[in-house]
């Protein structure tokens, strides 16, 4: 038992509740060998708080240990991991928020939400442009910066970005000394386990099921979808991040303005992750409608199609701009883009963006705690 146990509040319902079924899940055993969350659960004869939003943030969601479960329903034990483990990562991405009023947000972060601040602040732009008299102007060369200075723009995302980098960074800082022990806390940070917790996040080992041929989505069969286009999503997204750090020291150190041509560098990193932003989000809100109900918590649905339509959106408007930044239409599809853009980065650390930063912390504990072991075994 933990030492620190009693020095944790008492647990609420769906701790309770993962608590419960966690007592199930160490007595039988049977899916030991399917994610991480079990190894990490056998080192452990009771949970605290702590252990549970540790074990939650560990789970990938892949539904393999639902259809293997013989306690699931309609067994009167009920044990349904992945939607228990959800229920309580909503709730560590609320308490661990900051600041913590804003917490709610997870909550409420819904299609309707983000899809109309997105179309708020494009509208805001449109109009803007509207009393400029540039709405639909063809601007020689397709320079955006023609139509919003430079220097505006920075100022603008730039703040948002940082605050929101910041409200993200201090929430998981937050989580990771709720999660790790006091011991673990102070011992020399291992860069085995950090290198194997970034191999786990990248590689999105996890969503292989325990066997490598996937995880289930509809039913009992075993896919590799979810973990392609998660794939297709993330390396999109960094090739995208990437486009936008190259055209960032093409400005300010190289010297060179924008816009660039079709062949360079940033602008070909943009059309590549850009096409994987297409085809990533667009699978996942497809399977995320073909889902089973009893995959994870039905009340989350809104929020993960709202972070993966915004990702679509940006991605969609960030190639029409480009398609007419040399023609009339590319004030507008300026302003659009721009408004997925700044909707994306104010809801970042309050929105399904955030789970990805959590899992990793837990991912790193994890293997630290593996090495603890196998050094204790030595």
């Amino acid at each position: 038992m933990n030492a620190e146990s009693n020095l944790i509040p008492l647990l609420n319902i769906a701790e309770e509740d993962v608590n419960r079924q966690m007592q199930i899940c160490n007595a039988c055993r049977y899916c030991e060998g399917f994610c991480a969350v079990f190894p990490a659960m056998t080192q452990r004869l009771e949970f605290n708080k702590a252990d549970i939003h540790y074990l939650a943030n560990l789970c990938h969601n892949c539904g393999a240990c639902l259809h293997a479960c013989q306690y699931a329903a309609p067994h009167e034990f009920d044990v349904n991991i992945p939607r228990s483990m959800a229920k309580v990562r909503l709730q560590t991405y609320t308490d661990f928020a900051w600041p913590k009023k804003f917490g709610t947000l997870y909550q409420r972060n819904g299609v309707t939400l983000a899809i109309s601040s997105a179309l708020a602040l494009g509208l805001f732009l449109i109009l803007t442009l509207v009393i400029q008299g540039n709405l639909f102007t063809e601007i020689e060369g397709g320079d955006f910066y023609q139509i919003f200075p430079h220097n505006t723009l920075v100022t603008m995302f730039g703040s948002v970005f940082g605050f929101s980098a910041l409200a993200l960074l201090i929430g998981v800082v937050q989580f990771w000394r709720k999660v790790a022990p006091t011991q673990e806390k102070r011992q020399q940070t291992p860069v085995t386990a950090m290198l194997q917790a970034g191999e786990a996040a990248l590689t999105l080992k996890y969503l292989d099921g325990g066997h490598g041929q996937g995880c289930n989505n509809e039913d009992d069969a075993y896919t590799l979808a979810r973990r392609r286009f998660h794939h297709m999503t993330f390396y999109g997204f960094m090739l995208c991040f990437a486009a936008t750090s190259v055209a960032t020291l093409y400005h300010y150190v190289m010297g060179w303005q924008a816009p660039y041509p079709v062949f360079s560098i940033p602008v070909m990193l943009g059309i590549i992750g850009g096409l994987g932003l297409l085809v990533g989000p667009a699978g996942l809100l497809y399977l995320n409608y073909q889902r089973h109900p009893d995959h994870g918590d039905q009340a989350q649905r809104p929020m993960d199609r709202a972070f993966i339509i915004l990702l679509f959106m940006i991605s969609l408007t960030g190639l029409l701009l480009l398609g007419f930044r040399e023609t009339a239409l590319m004030p507008l599809m300026l302003a659009l883009h721009l408004g997925f853009v700044m909707a994306f980065f104010l809801t970042m650390p309050y929105s399904k963006f955030a789970h990805g930063f959590y899992r990793c912390a837990a991912l790193f504990k994890s293997y630290l705690e593996r090495l603890k072991e196998k050094k204790s075994k030595s």
